[in-house]
Formats: C-alpha cells, sequence, structure tokens
C-alpha cells in the first residue's frame, strides 16, 4: 500500500472517531477540539492525517477552521448539507434526463407544500403568502424584478411548512435550475399568465381544499417547464 493510501486510511480513522466524540457530545456546538499537537498524540497519526480528517470534517459542516485557531465544533445545517452536493447536482443536470429529473423534484416538493399549506396554514401565514403575492403582481411589468418575486412567492409557500430542510431545497433548486432560465421575450404575457397562476394556488389554500391546491400548484409548474422548456436550444 502506497504512503499516500496509508495516510489516507488513517485521515479517514480519525475523521471517524471525531465525528463519533461530535456526535456523542465529547466536544458539544461551540467548543474547540484540542489542538492539532494533542489530536496527533490522541490519535498516534502524523499532523497531515490529522489535517485531512479536520477538512473533511469541515466539508460536513461539523467544525470551523480558521488559520492559527483550534477547529471549532458547528452544528451542520440543510444549506451546509445541500452546497455539499452541488458538484453531484450540476453533473446530473448535464445528463440528457437531466433537467427533467431536477423538474419533477421540485414539483413534487411544491406540489405537497400547496396541499399541506391549505389544510394547515394559519392566518398569519396565509397573509404572508398573500404579502409576496401582492410583490409578485407589483412588479408584472419588469422582466427581472417579476422573475425575483416570483422566485420569493415560491419561496414564501416553502417557508411557511416550516421545514428548513425544504427551504434549503427549494434554494438549491434556484441555484441549479430556476436561476439559469432565461427571461421571456413577451414578459408582460408571460408574467401575468405566471401571475394568475399564483392567483390560483393562493385561493385554493385561502379556500382550504387541499385537492385543487395540489391541482393548480402542479399545473403552474407544468405550464413554467414547457415554456422554458421551448426556449432552450
Amino acid at each position: 500500500m502506497s504512503s499516500l493510501a496509508i495516510r489516507k486510511k488513517l485521515s479517514d480513522e480519525v475523521r471517524l472517531r471525531l465525528e463519533e466524540m461530535i456526535r456523542e457530545e465529547v466536544y458539544p456546538p461551540g467548543t474547540m477540539l484540542p489542538s492539532e499537537r494533542d489530536l496527533m498524540e490522541m490519535f498516534g497519526v502524523g499532523r497531515p492525517s490529522i489535517r485531512e480528517a479536520l477538512y473533511a470534517l469541515e466539508r460536513m459542516g461539523l467544525v470551523k477552521i480558521n488559520t492559527g485557531e483550534r477547529a471549532k465544533v458547528t452544528r451542520p445545517t440543510p444549506d451546509h448539507f445541500l452546497s455539499s452536493l452541488a458538484g453531484a447536482a450540476r453533473m446530473l443536470l448535464g445528463r440528457p434526463e437531466g433537467v427533467a429529473n431536477f423538474e419533477q423534484a421540485r414539483l413534487f416538493l411544491e406540489e405537497g407544500c400547496a396541499r399541506h399549506l391549505a389544510t394547515h396554514a394559519t392566518a398569519d401565514q396565509i397573509e404572508a403568502i398573500e404579502a409576496a403575492l401582492a410583490r409578485n403582481e407589483a412588479a408584472i411589468g419588469k422582466a427581472r424584478a417579476f422573475a425575483m418575486t416570483d422566485v420569493a412567492f415560491h419561496r414564501t409557500l416553502t417557508e411557511m411548512v416550516s421545514n428548513p430542510i425544504f427551504v434549503a431545497v427549494h434554494d438549491a433548486f434556484v441555484d441549479w435550475l430556476i436561476s439559469r432560465r432565461p427571461l421571456p421575450d413577451r414578459p408582460e404575457v408571460s408574467n401575468r399568465e405566471s401571475f394568475e397562476g399564483h392567483v390560483a394556488i393562493v385561493e385554493a389554500i385561502r379556500a382550504r381544499d387541499s385537492e385543487r391546491a395540489g391541482r393548480v400548484m402542479r399545473r403552474h409548474l407544468e405550464s413554467a417547464e414547457r415554456k422554458y422548456r421551448r426556449k432552450s436550444p
């Protein structure tokens, strides 16, 4: 076995042991790990193996490393987890069926959110959704502003479900998929159609009709997907 492979194996062992200690709160969030020298003595390995293990833990969102300081234990977030998948996501998007797969995943998420909100949304949450809809309507005549308020409207719906994983997934779809879409050639017509779809979604949620909320959300997203697919080269 090469020296590089041996070092990799040692760093993996160190990472696994430190990960377990963090998970069991031997080192709880907010505390500092021992110094590199102390970790070398603790695990009986060299500095390169310790550093590789720490960098791997940082990529996982379990520690934060600042130059000249000991690694600090942090609590991983959904955003951190999804950002680590960005490279794989872009590779999947590059496949012939990649965009369609991501569109389907987004549809499942947002259709489910619409159905949930029609049953469970509070009066304050519906008010927040209606405010996002009003901002979207005010931007109909401005292509870029409308695109931003369009995304914000859908994000508000996702936020109202009160699940941070759903919000992180929505933001990932914006980064990986929606932000790559071109602005429409006839923004007034396209924006008005999109806004009317948003109105139908809000009306179904306000009426507490979960079946209709899911149906109109699906229709809205499928219509948008067809529109942008026609514009794709």
